[in-house]
């Protein structure tokens, strides 16, 4: 009769592909390739990059949408929209310009109902990105401008009025009419509008007048222009690029 050794049992770690358990430093035992005690903070932080990541598309997404919502009045790119009712570009304009008449729709020191409606549902960092949007824009002008009043517009733009004691525009908006921080850029802004503003600064603006601020400065400068004056200085910005 032949003899059968019995086979010695394998380890309980080996049966069945079990792995075999591992000591981490400190004593904490787990599986073999897996260490517990840093995957749950990874997986936290994996989560909360997700959840910051979706954020910000969310973010980004409102933001171009209330860019789409601006140009459907503003027109493409910012442009500006020549009609009944014109409304003014936006494209290059001075981002702290923007931000201040925003925040006077706001407040309604710059009275317009359409407007305080618009600019009541933006939150400040979405002011911030808008403005930026816009202030990188740089569309060609739309034009329409009367091309005769063109020289008489350029000498008081960059001379003023002396004998009515009246500035050069040139000396705050700069001789390009870009114009810098509060002061608004004026090159390549609707004729039509240049128009309306300079002629209603003292309602459309709204301002109070104890306060010391740009519109404070342009009250008694837009009051001293006549209106043959007024047409011919928005006729040269308007033809500036």
């Amino acid at each position: 009769m032949t003899r059968v050794t019995p086979t010695k049992p394998l380890p309980a770690t080996r049966r069945s592909g079990a792995t075999a358990p591992c000591r981490e430093a400190g004593g904490r035992r787990t599986k073999r390739g897996v260490n517990w005690h840093l995957a749950l903070p990874l997986a936290v932080a994996a989560a909360a990059f997700l959840a910051a990541g979706s954020a910000r598309s969310d973010a980004h997404s409102s933001i171009q949408a209330k860019i789409r919502y601006c140009e459907d009045c503003h027109g493409p790119q910012a442009q500006g929209f020549r009609g009944y009712y014109p409304i003014p570009r936006l494209a290059g304009q001075q981002p702290q310009y923007l931000k201040n008449q925003l925040r006077a729709f706001i407040n309604r020191s710059r009275p317009n109902p359409i407007m305080s409606n618009v600019a009541h549902v933006l939150r400040p960092g979405m002011i911030d990105a808008i403005v930026g949007y816009f202030h990188r824009l740089n569309p060609r002008p739309i034009g329409g401008e009367p091309k005769r009043l063109v020289a008489a517009g350029k000498s008081i733009f960059e001379n003023g009025v002396p004998q009515d004691n009246v500035a050069a525009c040139a000396a705050c908006h700069g001789p390009h009419a870009t114009g810098r921080g509060e002061i608004p850029r004026l090159a390549g802004q609707l004729y039509p509008y240049v128009v309306k503003e300079l002629t209603n600064f003292p309602k459309e603006r709204g301002q109070n007048p104890v306060i010391h601020g740009p519109s404070f400065i342009m009250l008694p400068v837009a009051h001293s222009l006549t209106r043959s004056q007024i047409k011919a200085v928005a006729a040269y910005v308007s033809s500036l690029r």
